[in-house]
């Protein structure tokens, strides 16, 4: 812990050793009703409003849905079935707790049911980037023996290509199991004779070009949840058309289908040249025939001035939905006017032709509209009954019971270390980690799931030295990213905002507030003009300086894998001044 000479920083310090104490981690966000804390910023009543043009202009018919079906930060979609209840996982990078898991009996109205890695024990993300962490999940459910596997890349904590199993998704999931093997992106097929394979991205042999990636599989022994030693043979090198110099071949996944083996990949790294493509045998470990037809999915040939665009389509996973037909969900992302990607990589699903040998994602080629018609018989119910909302949707949060909503995380740690439930809202106990370091953030976050938009909050807080502040942050990385708070500038309180671009902060705007402890902060979007505001009684909002650019929220700019996180943090190490 680094040394601190203010006496606040030390009693800070203190308070929160006490917190963890008395509130230990549980992983979940089973936040603790808690007293109030000299000191501690208190949240109340966010209010989140998406209003992108795409869904004003498009309104739905009553045979009709909205793509993505997971709008927001929810890349590396992978699903499985069982029965009529179908279960979906996602890439959560440095998130806490991290995969999250949704549940459907229908592929189109969706329930989030919590995480597979909800505990520490499984789960160590506390020094990784934004952009680190959690790779690639792929969720499998085994007849054989009734159980649900998940597998993936943990690329910090130690854990490396990892498992983890349960009998019931509704009921959390068990102790992580490793996996000896190098590379990304694992996927477990199992056989209808009771066998097991694992297929992942690995490097060649010999490399003979940039991106040069293989597919390899190994024997899994399902009694002993281990590999089975030296079974493993690369069954694609290099990816479709080798003399092409196909790059970045990973994400497979392994389907059956009248006696023969398809192994279905992604292509073309995760940017503007992603695809998905597919081969075939007659045999599990191949040799394996790529279909003529490649890519079976991608929108990277189409006119870059498209309405609505939706790009970047690939990493995808099949399965038999309810009607007999085939579906796949793959990531897209949907950029803005400027076409920065500040939303991030989102869910997206596709109807699936199988009616061939090979299978092909249904207007797949090309430029993919943002409605989609329902199954027969299924009833839209987005945003009821406990259905995931999509299209341009709001949402109110009172933190007036636990546990918090599951669009709630924690960065790089379980939210509850440092959040408490009080009279009014949600507690912070600040920490004196900052916002520009790889550790553990005080505060709790959600995604940015539109390109238009408005987050707000009411905060309560008297800083009491220049090292705390709290209020709302629009994170990518800790080296891109926009604070907007209440802390102190010598003897005055002020609302200070902060744009950190590549690790260097500039103060946009200082404003002095005078004797008032209560303050509501907005950061409001339209596009890549993104405005933030304060007021002293909910209603009238003045603009903290002039409209700034979201362009260091993008993956564009930023780089990495993940979307905007909007956030309601706090800090006693403050370096922003």
């Amino acid at each position: 812990m680094r040394n601190r000479k203010s006496f606040l920083q030390k009693s800070s310090f203190f308070l929160l050793v006490m917190f963890l104490f008395i509130y230990p981690i549980c992983g979940l966000a089973q936040i603790s009703k808690g007293k109030k804390v000299k000191n501690a910023p208190i949240f109340s009543q966010v209010v989140y409003q998406g209003n992108d043009r795409v869904y004003a202009e498009n309104p739905l018919n009553s045979d009709e849905f909205y793509n993505p079906i997971l709008q927001g930060c929810y890349p590396d979609p992978s699903i499985t079935r069982k029965g009529n209840d179908y279960f979906l996982v996602c890439s959560s990078f440095a998130m806490f707790p991290g995969v999250p898991v949704f549940h459907s009996k229908d592929l189109v109205n969706w329930k989030q049911i919590g995480h597979v890695l909800d505990r520490p024990s499984q789960l160590n993300v506390c020094h990784a980037g934004t952009s680190n962490g959690i790779y690639a999940p792929t969720i499998r459910y085994n007849p054989g023996n009734d159980t649900f596997y998940m597998i993936t890349t943990q690329t910090t904590g130690g854990f490396g290509n990892m498992m983890v199993k349960t009998k019931d998704p509704f009921k959390g999931w068990g102790e992580p199991i490793k996996l000896n093997f190098g590379g990304i992106d694992p996927s477990i097929f199992f056989d209808d004779d009771g066998k097991a394979y694992i297929v992942h991205n690995d490097g060649p042999v010999k490399k003979m070009y940039n991106g040069h990636r293989t597919i390899k599989i190994w024997e899994y022994d399902v009694e002993k949840d281990c590999l089975i030693p030296n079974t493993d043979k690369i069954i694609v090198n290099g990816g479709t058309r080798f003399e092409k110099k196909p790059f970045w071949i990973e994400a497979p996944h392994i389907y059956k289908k009248d006696g023969r083996y398809y192994l279905m990949c992604a292509e073309g790294g995760t940017g503007d040249t992603h695809s998905e493509v597919v081969f075939v045998s007659n045999h599990v470990r191949g040799p394996y025939t790529e279909a003529p037809g490649n890519p079976i999915l991608t929108q990277r040939y189409l006119d870059s001035e498209r309405m609505n665009k939706v790009d970047w389509a690939g990493h995808a996973d099949v399965v038999e939905g309810p009607d007999g037909k085939y579906y796949g969900v793959f990531l897209a992302i949907r950029p803005n006017e400027k076409n920065q990607v500040n939303i991030g990589r989102e869910t997206f699903i596709l109807p699936v032709d199988w009616s061939g040998i090979f299978p092909v994602f249904e207007n797949g080629l090309i430029p993919m509209e943002p409605k989609l018609k329902l199954p027969k018989g299924i009833e839209n119910k987005a945003g009821k009954e406990g259905y995931l909302p999509n299209g341009n949707f709001s949402f109110v949060e009172n933190f007036a019971s636990s546990p918090l909503d599951y669009r709630w995380v924690g960065v790089r740690g379980p939210v509850e270390k440092f959040a408490s439930l009080v009279n009014g809202g949600l507690q912070i106990i600040p920490s004196m980690t900052n916002i520009k370091e790889n550790e553990p953030l005080s505060g709790v976050w959600c995604r940015q799931q539109h390109s238009s938009f408005s987050f707000t909050t009411r905060l309560e807080y008297a800083p009491k030295s220049e090292v705390d502040l709290a209020g709302i942050a629009c994170l990518q990385s800790k080296e891109n990213h926009y604070v907007f708070g209440l802390t102190k500038k010598g003897q005055e309180t002020c609302l200070m905002l902060v744009k950190t671009e590549k690790g260097n902060s500039e103060v946009i705007t200082n404003i002095l507030i005078k004797n008032n402890t209560s303050v509501y902060l907005q950061v409001k979007a339209v596009g890549n003009d993104y405005q933030f505001g304060y007021s002293m009684d909910g209603a009238n909002f003045i603009d903290a300086g002039n409209v700034v650019s979201g362009d260091i929220l993008s993956t564009n700019v930023a780089g990495g894998f993940v979307g905007c996180m909007l956030g309601l943090y706090a800090t006693s190490g403050n370096t922003l001044k």
